[in-house]
């Protein structure tokens, strides 16, 4: 419809989740898409620190070829393993998408996926100084 309202589009997506068994409680957290989203932000969060870090071992004498390993790196072993976090969450059902008893698992996931995105960039980054 032209000109419809954001609130008629938004009732309308209501109506149809509800008609197809999509509708899920209030409050209650998607776990497909709450891994989703954790993925997206630890790339981001991994990629920035890594920019961070290759620039401060650049000016302090490290080899001009590190951003080009560290770039081989993230395209072989991160970017893989972050999909392996996704994957595991993407095939559930919407019956299961929501169940509060999943909880554990996810946190479970979560902890790992974090750590990586984290500490990654400080370990490569002092890896190579220690080997350069």
């Amino acid at each position: 419809m032209q000109g419809e309202s954001a609130v008629g589009k938004a009732i309308d997506e209501r109506a149809y989740r509800y008609t197809h068994g999509e509708a899920r409680r209030p409050g209650t957290r998607d776990w497909r898409k709450s891994m989703s989203d954790n993925v997206a932000l630890a790339l981001i969060v991994y990629t920035g620190l890594q920019i961070f870090v290759t620039v401060k071992a650049l000016e302090k004498g490290m080899p001009s070829l590190l951003p080009y390993l560290l770039l081989v790196v993230l395209v072989v072993a991160i970017i893989p393993a972050c999909r392996w976090f996704e994957r595991r969450w993407k095939d559930i059902d919407d019956a299961h998408a929501a169940d509060p008893a999943l909880s554990g698992d996810y946190r479970r996931d979560q902890g790992p996926l974090w750590t990586m995105a984290i500490g990654l960039p400080f370990a490569i980054a002092y890896g190579c100084k220690a080997i350069l």
